[in-house]
């Protein structure tokens, strides 16, 4: 079993048991990481690719130790013109083991985290609606200020205000508000 994983900005192929070295990460030698944003994952013939990420899947890894790499020289010149500049450097990194991959099942608590404020975004979007038609005109600008363009346009729309579509948002406000 492989995976692609983005480790410290960066994308890996992994497996069990692989050594990777990657850019300089804020733990502690000896410390468990895991990594949560998986691309794809390969499991003999069968591939599952996200779209961006895989939703539960996870990578666990662990920090060996913290090392840098090797030394690269820097060698700048300008010819005939006396001009040479000699630097190094040397990339800080962290060497990881990955312990284990998760293909499905690594995210239940998030998960049902998502579940709930999506159904509280749904009164929501229509509570403003029915704001913007019968409260206020005042009360009506706060509301309108907070939907989106497309919720603007479909209660311009319902209202019969013409010549909507190449409004702007500023704009769709004001005609809604009048």
């Amino acid at each position: 079993m492989y995976a692609i994983v983005e480790i410290a900005g960066q994308q890996f192929k992994v497996a069990k048991d692989q050594k990777v070295f990657v850019n300089r990460l804020p733990v502690e030698e000896g410390k468990k990481v895991s990594f949560d944003n998986v691309l794809l994952i390969g499991d003999g013939d069968k591939v599952t690719i996200g779209a961006p990420a895989i939703s539960g899947a996870q990578v666990g890894a662990k920090v060996v130790k913290h090392l840098k790499g090797d030394k690269v020289i820097v060698f700048k010149k300008k010819r005939r013109k006396g001009y040479r500049v000699k630097n190094g450097h040397r990339q800080s990194l962290s060497q990881l083991v990955i312990e284990n991959i998760v293909a499905s099942g690594a995210k239940p608590a998030k998960a049902a985290k998502a579940e709930k404020p999506a159904a509280k975004a749904e009164p929501k979007k229509e509570q403003p609606a029915k704001a913007a038609t019968e409260a206020p005109k005042a009360d009506a600008s706060q509301d309108l200020s907070k939907m989106t363009v497309a919720q603007l346009k479909e209660l311009a729309k319902a209202k019969g205000i013409t010549g909507i579509s190449s409004m702007k948002k500023a704009d769709l406000i004001e005609a809604l508000s009048k």
